[in-house]
């Protein structure tokens, strides 16, 4: 097969491929062998659908060993190159001369073939999951239109026509495939920076003797300073002078002074947060008059995480300018009050007793235990008050307290302590009878 292919790509020169091609199309068997080509690539699709619907159920393609997935992949471009083959044969014996859109048929199929194997070797000697199905198909794609382009000599025709649509800005001359190539590699240089700055930022997450914050700076600093790098790498290459940076630097420190002075401020003030480590992932903030908890930080904002699942998101200025009340700067363990009214009649010490009882929960702390106050005799009943520490106050305080007032409802019951309701007592003073006004007409 290797040294059929090299006769057929003997005397094809990328560039004027294009050109003989036209030449035989118009020639006088032209569009006979463009019909027996677009025939045979038709037929061999139809036969391919036959052998997947009969042997390939792509649902099942998750647990195909890889030669079967390789001989899915190579169904097609090989049954239309033999067929391809075994037509131009017959062309070169009946017409006495060969065909040269069946050879450069052929010939292109060949390489679909070699690239999809080569892009499944890949796939499969890759982890799990890197490469998926569908992009590997789509750059297999690509590398055969590339190459495909290359062969025909398109590729030439479409740098020509790149070249030569110029125009100018200022005293620089551009063209548009000097712009395609600058995005080119700017974008190239870029995605490996940042997947560079992914790779360190994993790494350095998983150091557990480190402060959280201090190693959410260290990976910001990383993809700032491999940003900044790949820039200043990119534009050397295509063909920017850095000193045009001194010029967008004072644009920069301009437009910092008017429009950006905001944005920069809440970015430093994000370095600062970081640095200082006054607030850290999953601390309980107060902002506002909002409470929640800290499940990202940013160099801009803060999200802050409320008990209903909503979240805010804070600027780091204002959270460097106004005061913030940090429930759990020191420790995550939060003291919470539960006010009760008893009877007057009440006996307040077995009242406290069964407070404290009632207070005993697994996620109470024993150490400093719960403990009962009075508080006020008030208009209706002796107001008390049972106080304790929650350990984990993430989890919610609303089902806390729903378990502790439900046990002291019971533990009241038991005991015939009475919960006091506003009651109101009406005396009449004056007891004689006032005639109604149809009693006196009576």
């Amino acid at each position: 097969m290797i040294n059929t292919v090299n006769d057929m790509l003997d005397g094809w020169t990328p560039g004027v491929t294009l050109h003989r091609l036209g030449q035989v199309i118009q020639g006088e068997t032209g569009w006979q062998e463009l019909l027996v080509g677009v025939a045979a690539l038709l037929c061999a699709w139809l036969w391919a659908r036959q052998l997947y619907r009969r042997y390939f159920q792509t649902a099942q393609a998750q647990e195909w060993p890889f030669g079967k997935y390789l001989l899915y992949r190579l169904v097609y471009p090989l049954s239309a190159q033999l067929l391809t083959q075994a037509l131009a044969l017959g062309w070169q014996l009946l017409q006495g001369q060969s065909s040269v859109i069946l050879m450069l048929s052929a010939t292109l199929l060949f390489w679909l073939s070699l690239i999809r194997v080569l892009t499944a070797i890949v796939r499969h000697a890759l982890p799990e999951g890197k490469v998926e199905r569908h992009s590997e198909h789509l750059l297999a794609m690509l590398l055969w239109l590339a190459f495909a382009a290359w062969v025909t000599g398109i590729d030439t025709l479409a740098l020509q026509w790149l070249e030569s649509v110029r125009f100018r800005v200022g005293k620089n001359e551009l063209n548009l495939l000097m712009i395609l190539s600058a995005l080119l590699w700017v974008s190239v240089i870029l995605v490996g920076a940042l997947w560079v700055s992914k790779l360190i930022e994993k790494r350095v997450m998983k150091l557990g003797d480190i402060d959280m914050n201090l190693r959410f700076v260290i990976s910001k600093l990383a993809r700032t300073l491999l940003i900044i790098g790949a820039v200043m790498v990119a534009l050397p290459i295509v063909g920017i002078d850095l000193t045009v940076l001194s010029v967008f630097g004072g644009a920069l420190g301009v437009g910092l002074g008017f429009g950006l002075q905001k944005i920069a401020s809440n970015y430093v003030s994000g370095f600062i947060i970081l640095l200082d480590r006054s607030i850290r992932i999953g601390d309980r903030l107060m902002v506002d008059g909002r409470v929640g908890y800290v499940s990202k930080i940013t160099a801009r904002y803060v999200v802050l995480k409320g008990l209903d699942g909503s979240e805010v998101l804070v600027p780091n200025e204002a959270l460097i300018a106004n005061t913030v009340i940090n429930q759990s700067y020191t420790d995550k363990q939060i003291w919470i009050s539960m006010p009760i009214q008893v009877a007057y009649d009440t006996d307040l010490e077995l009242a406290q007793r069964l407070l404290r009882e009632a207070a005993e929960h697994p996620r109470v702390m024993t150490e400093p235990a719960p403990n009962a106050f009075v508080t006020a005799f008030a208009e209706s009943g002796i107001n008390l008050e049972i106080g304790l520490w929650v350990k984990d106050p993430e989890n919610g305080i609303a089902g806390l307290r729903s378990d502790i007032n439900l046990r002291i409802w019971q533990l009241f019951k038991q005991h015939h302590v009475q919960i006091p309701y506003p009651q109101r007592e009406l005396r009449v003073v004056n007891q004689a009878v006032v005639a109604t006004p149809v009693e006196a007409n009576a």
